[in-house]
């Protein structure tokens, strides 16, 4: 085979190329809370963004009225991610493919204080701003 040759069929099979789209979509009941995946605001519920590594994600949603939601979620990669397939469904499969998943969130509403804890904590930040200024009581 000539260097032409090599070349042509080298930027045909480029061009033949397919490639894995990942997909990642986040509900939350109720919607429009704000999602973060590892600290990255990826946007309000319902969001669906692109990933590019399967994995452990640190998911942080929070939403007005409702308690912050901090947990871990994991997205196990299919079969076809391993090693030899790889090759093929990312480089030398002719079509698309598309790698969905989907998370669903409930949030707790927020709870909130008693009188007698704002006012406990009124009081220590009262003491802590009157220390810091040099005042005592």
């Amino acid at each position: 085979m000539n260097k032409n040759t090599a070349l042509i069929l080298f930027c045909l099979l480029t061009t033949l190329a397919g490639c894995v789209e990942r997909r990642l979509t986040i509900n939350t009941n109720p919607s429009g809370a704000q999602v973060l995946l590892n600290d990255e605001d990826v946007g309000v519920s319902p969001v669906t963004t692109s990933f590019k590594w399967y994995g452990d994600y640190n998911v942080t949603i929070r939403k007005a009225g409702c308690e912050t939601l901090n947990t871990h979620q994991k997205l196990k990669e299919p079969w076809y991610d391993y090693f030899p397939f790889d090759f093929f469904a990312q480089v030398l499969y002719p079509g698309q493919i598309v790698d969905s998943y989907q998370w669903s969130f409930d949030l707790k509403p927020a709870a909130e204080p008693s009188r007698d804890t704002l006012i406990n904590q009124a009081e220590q930040l009262k003491r802590s701003e009157a220390e810091s200024y040099g005042v005592s009581h």
